[in-house]
């Protein structure tokens, strides 16, 4: 039972499936439900009464001035997203391309508000009323389609029956894990407002696409959440005091058959599946929040090897928009060009490994903040990161980082549960007392030739390179594993061999470089350890990035 939570609703997918678009890019599911399509469910099912009740619109009242609702929801799969072609009123109204350009200007907005409500958290300054008015003009969609005299000839003629032409549409669709979710409260519902809400519910016959039926009620008991509001996170569609008055008078805008948006609140959430770890389990001071960027399809060729180089560009991009001056927790330098001691952010491609056919290609990257990490600096980081997407074009993969003769890579910020595996965060997460190198580790000390000179220097360099392990796992603050394995050859599919990778070289004393020894790892703790976990002088730049073995998950 939730100690914080006093009510709960709960929804449970008849199907085993949830059908619904996210709402920053149409090929996308939305995954966990936001809190705003909960209510305009409920609202739906008040307003199709045919003398819709008082008593439950003042329930409604009641549950838009709480707080946003913790989420209980399992991890959901993807399911592939097959076109369809459907005919349509009007093509220009859902064309891809303006959907795009209205959805990264209303997110660019959504970023912009975000960090003014954390200075005027009461929502009365002039800017947040400036950009809440923005935000609403984006989301209205009517006058492209209503006003007189504006539409063309052709447009005209493709809305006739037999001349309607058919645009490609997705229904992207997840599969979780256990075929329900339940929004949680920390307000004591009346008792009258439990009776009318639960009323309400059992007319709830789908949320999201019509495909997806559902059963709701008032949860009977109540699940430790998996998703809390947050300064930083995930950004979810949620409600406020006034959103059932808002649904009303945009009602009676479109009168149900004109083209809409949903109101909605922007509220942050994170995930606290490693904040409630057991007391037995361990966690690296690398591990923290990721921001994860996905790569286009024609831009997933770069292997492992340019682990580095990628890195390496995505931190310039990132520090060509941040504020001056940069923090050292973003850096990890101070002002004086020297190296930070403490944990900073990181950049971490991710590779393609673990899988039966992974061949070790870039994914994606992540950009990882420790959990020391202040909320002032994650707001700067995602100041930065709104910078950077606005200072482009609108595109579906409209980042770009560019490495010369190297080639180019598109990507974008993913908002929403990733399509790919790989990019999940709890692939990298989940404790375990096992764990393999996905990309070589940077030894913090250097240890002697691993494959040249005797037998006997050979074997000593070993033995160095296994305690040089060692010191890496006390360095991210870690004990000593109880068993290492060193190779030059990767333990895990996919994984490419360490003298594949470029020589990787730091600074040292004096400025003279020192070259690290790379080699792959495979280590067992005596307890479980939780994730992300990178080891070795490399962790910042993708290298020592480590893999929780399947088998070896704490229940």
């Amino acid at each position: 039972m939730s100690s914080a939570a006093n009510f709960g609703i709960e929804v449970n997918f008849l199907t085993g499936r949830y059908v619904a678009t996210c709402y920053s890019d149409r090929q996308q599911g939305e995954w966990p439900p936001h809190p705003a399509r909960l209510f305009s469910a409920l609202v739906a099912a008040w307003a199709d009464a045919e003398n819709p009740d008082p008593v439950e619109r003042t329930a409604l009242e009641w549950l838009e001035a709480r707080d946003a609702p913790a989420i209980a929801a399992s991890a959901a799969v993807p399911w592939t997203v097959v076109p369809h072609f459907v005919p349509v009123n009007d093509a220009a109204v859902i064309a891809s391309a303006w959907h795009s350009k209205r959805a990264d200007g209303l997110y660019a907005l959504m970023d912009q508000l975000d960090a003014e409500l954390r200075a005027t958290p009461d929502g009365t300054a002039p800017r947040v009323l400036r950009l809440r008015e923005r935000m609403t003009k984006l989301r209205d969609v009517q006058k492209l389609v209503t006003e007189v005299g504006k539409t063309s000839v052709d447009s005209a003629q493709k809305m006739l029956p037999d001349r309607r032409i058919k645009q490609e549409r997705h229904f992207p669709s997840v599969r979780p894990d256990e075929p329900r979710v339940t929004f949680l409260w920390e307000d004591r519902a009346p008792q009258a407002v439990r009776a009318a809400l639960d009323g309400l519910l059992e007319r709830v016959t789908r949320l999201g696409h019509s495909s997806t039926l559902v059963a709701c009620r008032v949860a009977p008991e109540l699940p430790e959440a998996s998703r809390v509001p947050a300064l930083s996170g995930e950004s979810l569609r949620a409600v406020r005091k006034g959103q059932l008055a808002e649904l009303e008078r945009l009602h009676a805008e479109h009168e149900g058959n004109k083209p809409r948006a949903l109101p909605f609140t922007a509220v942050r959430y994170r995930d606290v599946a490693n904040s409630t770890l057991d007391e037995s389990t361990l966690q690296a001071n690398t591990a923290g929040d990721w921001i994860v960027f996905e790569f286009a399809h024609d831009s997933r060729a770069f292997p492992a090897t340019r682990t580095v180089e990628v890195a390496r560009a995505m931190r310039g991009a990132i520090f060509r928009y941040a504020e001056e001056p940069i923090s050292t927790h973003l850096s990890g330098h101070d002002q004086a060009g020297n190296a930070a001691r403490s944990p900073h952010l990181a950049f971490l491609p991710i590779p393609y490994v673990g899988y039966e056919h992974a061949d070790g290609r870039l994914l994606g990257i992540a950009l990882s903040t420790p959990g020391s990490s202040s909320n002032d600096v994650r707001r700067g980081l995602y100041r930065t990161i709104g910078t950077w997407e606005r200072s482009v074009a609108a595109a579906t993969y409209p980042l770009r980082l560019t490495f010369g003769a190297g080639g180019a890579l598109h990507l974008r910020r993913l908002r929403s549960l990733a399509t790919i595996a790989s990019l999940r965060s709890d692939v990298w997460f989940r404790p375990s007392r096992k764990w393999m190198s996905a990309t070589p580790v940077a030894l913090p000390e250097h240890p002697g030739s691993l494959s040249k000179g005797s037998a006997r220097k050979r074997a000593k360099a070993w033995r160095e390179a296994e305690r040089a392990v060692a010191t890496a796992c006390r360095h991210v603050g870690l004990p000593a594993p109880v068993h290492v394995e060193v190779s030059l050859s990767p333990f895990i599919a996919g994984a490419r061999p360490s003298f594949r990778f470029p020589p990787f070289s730091q600074r040292g004393r004096d400025d003279q470089p020192i070259r690290r020894q790379l080699v792959h790892v495979a280590l067992a703790f005596e307890r479980p350890v939780a994730g992300p976990l990178m080891l070795g002088t490399g962790r910042f730049f993708g290298l020592g990035m480590m893999r929780p073995m399947p088998g070896a998950v704490t229940s």
